[in-house]
């Protein structure tokens, strides 16, 4: 997506799990010492997974630690936490997910001017054979790049 502010955590695990299809960025409901706990760069997505309960979007397992002068202000920093997304876009998103396979993951958490965004994206799972595809691609383009440079005269 465009004009992403500060990026928080991204989600490098889903990317190498899934193919990501489809991105919405939605908007999530925190307390204010989550706020704060995420302005020092604190969060984690990695063991995130996202459900529709309700007709509403809600992400399990994303990790906020406590703020430190919080006090007894503070949240359960694992707590399921509301996404704040169009109902038409929930509708969508419940009738993708329907199929098998398919499921929604949570790709990054970043600051949009003042708000706190999650891009989100619509991802179908990989088999062993496309994820070791993957890793060889990478591992030709390091390789590429490396010749390059040596090539130029960079390294010695």
């Amino acid at each position: 997506m465009k004009n992403k502010g500060k990026l928080i955590a991204n989600n490098p695990k889903a990317r190498h799990d899934y193919f990501l299809d489809q991105y919405i960025e939605a908007g999530i409901s925190l307390a204010g010492t989550e706020v704060k706990s995420l302005r020092f760069g604190k969060c984690s997505i990695k063991e995130a997974w996202i459900r529709i309960q309700n007709g509403e979007l809600w992400i399990y397992q994303m990790n906020i630690p406590p703020y430190e002068m919080g006090n007894i202000m503070n949240r359960d920093p694992i707590r399921p936490r509301k996404l704040l997304v169009h109902k038409s876009e929930i509708r969508k998103l419940g009738q993708l997910i329907k199929e098998k396979g398919v499921t929604i993951v949570p790709v990054e958490v970043y600051f949009k001017g003042e708000h706190v965004k999650v891009e989100i994206a619509v991802a179908r799972g990989k088999k062993l054979y496309d994820k070791r595809r993957d890793i060889a691609k990478k591992d030709q383009e390091r390789e590429a790049a490396r010749d390059l440079k040596i090539r130029n005269g960079v390294l010695r």
